[in-house]
């Protein structure tokens, strides 16, 4: 399903007040022509990914972003600390130090962590979760004294093993509230969490405590595609109830913006500009 029109058609999408569209929903379009867009429609906000960053150059990105008045909203990704060889796990510290430092030049006080999964040969999920607590602790005073929070992203259970031991939020906070929670807090991103019957109170419990550091939103496809890393649908093409998503998470306290993240072949494959418009509509249509 398409909702594309023409770039020069009528007045953009109206009710953007919190959209933030995520780099990676329309990363066919280099960062100028994105922050372009967003100038076009009206779109406050955007989530960037350090690897197209890297390519423009960060002093150049975040001039570039600065001329334009644009927010970053969160800054994807550090993680990645469950290795059990130490020189291994230095190299991850040393990365996570780095994405801190990117985020604050950036000016973003949100890093989205993705935790890393079982280190190879291991089979012990809980003993995976007690390293990335472990690496949260070297890591959150230095990122604190850059004004930069750690937002925990728990993964859908089918990235346990090989890219995030945290599957659910439940999982997420309790190790999240090991830290104040201006350091450490999670990520509410639905393709990951929407089908989890305790997602509901986790979301009230990160609130309650001011613990929602990022909420994001893509849809849930069936059937999903081999590669299940791009199977994000668009907003309104899955099973997921955006709406009711949006409405539990601010009812929890959240008045921050609201990422769209897709992953999508499909998207990526078509103009990019035409994505952008889509989404906007797409994001006022299913999720206001």
């Amino acid at each position: 399903m398409t909702d594309t029109m023409p770039r020069d058609a009528g007045a953009p999408p109206a009710d953007l007040s919190r959209f933030s569209i995520n780099q990676m929903t329309v990363k066919q379009l280099s960062l100028p022509e994105l922050l372009d867009g967003c100038a076009r429609l009206g779109i406050p906000g955007v989530g960037l990914w350090r690897a197209p960053v890297h390519a423009h150059g960060l002093t150049a990105a975040a001039k570039l972003l600065g001329d334009a008045g644009l927010a970053v909203t969160s800054l994807c990704r550090g993680g990645f600390f469950t290795a059990a060889d130490p020189a291994e796990r230095s190299r991850a510290l040393d990365d996570n130090r780095a994405a801190v430092d990117e985020a604050a030049t950036l000016g973003t006080d949100t890093l989205v962590l993705v935790s890393g999964g079982l280190p190879t040969g291991s089979k012990d999920l809980p003993g995976a979760r007690e390293r990335i607590s472990d690496a949260l602790h070297e890591l959150t005073s230095y990122a604190g004294e850059r004004g930069v929070r750690l937002a925990l992203e728990p993964l859908h259970p089918m990235y346990a093993a090989d890219r995030c031991a945290i599957s659910t939020l439940t999982q997420a906070l309790d190790i999240a509230e090991r830290f104040p929670p201006h350091q450490v807090g999670v990520v509410v991103d639905t393709y990951h969490v929407w089908w989890d019957d305790t997602a509901a109170a986790a979301v009230v419990r990160a609130g309650a405590a001011g613990r929602i550091h990022a909420f994001q939103l893509a849809d849930w496809t069936t059937p999903l595609p081999k590669g299940v890393l791009t199977g994000r649908g668009q907003l309104g093409d899955g099973c997921i109830d955006l709406r009711q998503w949006r409405r539990r998470v601010d009812a929890a306290g959240y008045r921050g913006p609201i990422e769209v993240e897709l992953f999508n072949d499909e998207l990526w494959a078509r103009d990019g500009m035409d994505v952008l418009i889509e989404t906007a509509r797409r994001f006022v249509e299913h999720a206001r």
